[in-house]
This record gives C-alpha cells, structure tokens and sequence, in this order.
C-alpha cells in the first residue's frame, strides 16, 4: 500500500512526485510510455522560467533524477483499470499487478489531435506525423508540410527548417495564433504560410507523396507535393477509462486545490480544465495537487 500513486510522468506528475517525496510521502509514478510526455519531445523551450532556451527531453530527465533522488518509485506499465472510489484507491496494471493507494493524483496529459482523414492512421510513419522532433530527421532533403496556426504548429515548422527542402505551414485562418514573437519569426523564415486552407486528402502509396488543399474562402482545391506531414491541430484530454471525476469537454473539472469529485482523487497538468496549458501551469498543478494530497492524507 503507497500513500500515493500518481499517473502520468509529464512535468505535471514529475513535479507531484518531488513534492509528495519532500511532504514525506510514499509515491509511486505510473507511466505507460516514456518519462516527459509531450515535453520530451520538444527540441527548444523558451518560455519555462529561468532558462532562456532549454531542450524539453534534458528538462524533464532532470526532473526525474530530482524525482528518483528523492526515492519516487517508478512504474512503466499501463493502467488497464482505475477503481477511485473508497479510501483505498486501486490501479490495475497491464504486467504490475494491482498497486494501491490513499490518494491518486491524475496527470495523465493529453495527446494531439488527428485531421480525421482516410488513410491518416494507414499513413502514420509513411508520412503522417504528429512530432516533429521525433520523426523530422528522417525527411532530411525532402519537401514536408505542417498543418495548424498556434505556437506548436510554428515551433515545428521553424525546427523542420533544419532538415527539410523545403516547409509549409497550413493554416485554416488568414491569421496565425501563435505568440507574436513566433508568429513574427515564422514569417521572416524561409517557411511558406499556406493562409485559409485545410487538408481534406491524403495522397500516395505505400508513402505519402501529396496532400490535397482547399481554400476556406473560395472552395478552390490545390495538390501540394509533400513527403512528410506534420499534424499540430490541438490536442484531446487523456481520459479513457476514468470515471467518477467530473468532465468538461473531456478535461477533468477540479477546484484551485486540484481535488476531483472523488474525495483523494487530484488532477494535474493538461488533463485537467484550464485556460493555458504549458509546462510551466503543469508544474504548478503538480505541485499544489500534491500539496492537497498530503493535507487530505492528513485528515483521513
């Protein structure tokens, strides 16, 4: 029995962890995939706080260490079931069994959202991608475009500069909602903004080769040869399979202490309902849900 299992290893639940483990609780990080979530991923970081430009992958591992140092334990495993209610919570795993907890705090993230075209899911790795630091090396030379307007989008678009023949940034708008200073660099890049336009088809087999555009404004439909799509439209809360708490629009609904409608059940990071999601919010909810945590265990 822990006092704590938390769920997810992004900035939010790396930074519950350091604060449970310094509150003097015995916690435990439950993580389906890679330490960092979307963090990890991101080449440079330039508005986390003290760091003028940070690698995201180099920031969270220091969170980690910091975590592991501490005495956090952590679980690479993947949640199959979540039983929150009682005042023993349950996490059953794929290969870990089932580890119990007095509280859980849910810093599951969130994970980017498709275009919802035919063929997308068949294209993912021919072509279709969703990170641009992951998979943009492998279009060194090759002409690539990036679908999607805010800071995401253009961080991506700037980055795949470095390898691509030539980049594409396709925006719906005529207007970009990115932060000024990226938008203004963007355009003074070698970047080419395609304004007003989406994709509705994805051409070429077994590899991507095209993609279809069509102008909002006019219904005007263009091909634009590319080998490489990078996907950066938003993202969608990863709820699945948690019940009991409270959604609003799939985000799980918390008060300013991170407390769900469960009684021992916190959320942090981007799963949860909030007007800005960044690293830096995510470590903020981290650590006042790890905060409430010890108060309610505390009490109880």
């Amino acid at each position: 029995m822990h006092d704590l299992i938390i769920l997810g290893a992004g900035p939010a639940g790396l930074t519950a962890g350091i604060y449970a483990a310094r509150g003097g609780l015995d916690a435990v990080i439950i993580e389906p995939k890679a330490v960092g979530g979307q963090a990890a991923l991101t080449a440079e970081i330039e508005n986390y706080p003290g760091f003028a430009n940070v690698n995201g992958f180099e920031l969270v591992s220091a969170m980690q260490s910091q975590c592991e140092a501490l005495g956090v334990t952590f679980v690479y495993d993947a949640p199959t079931k979540l039983s929150l209610s009682g005042d023993v919570k349950r996490v059953t795993t794929a290969y870990s069994g089932v580890l119990e907890a007095k509280a859980v705090i849910l810093a599951t993230g969130a994970l980017p959202r498709t275009l919802g075209l035919p063929r997308e899911s068949e294209l993912m790795g021919a072509g279709v991608s969703y990170c641009a630091t992951c998979d943009g090396a492998f279009f060194r030379g090759r002409p690539v475009a990036v679908v999607g307007g805010g800071n995401t989008a253009v961080e991506d678009a700037l980055y795949l500069e470095r390898f691509a023949s030539e980049v594409h940034l396709i925006h719906r708008r005529d207007a970009l909602r990115a932060d000024a200073i990226l938008a203004e660099r963007v355009k003074a890049s070698g970047v080419h903004i395609v304004w007003d336009s989406v994709v509705t088809e994805l051409v070429g087999s077994p590899k991507l080769s095209s993609v279809t555009l069509k102008n909002v404004k006019t219904g005007e439909l263009s091909s634009l040869a590319v080998n490489g799509l990078f996907v950066a439209v938003g993202q969608k809360p990863a709820t699945e399979g948690i019940e009991g708490v409270e959604l609003d629009g799939g985000y799980i609904v918390t008060d300013e202490e991170m407390r769900t409608a469960i009684p021992g059940v916190f959320a942090a990071g981007d799963v949860r309902k909030k007007t800005l999601r960044q690293i830096v919010t995510a470590t903020a909810d981290g650590a006042v849900a790890a905060e409430s945590a010890i108060k309610y265990l505390g009490s109880v």
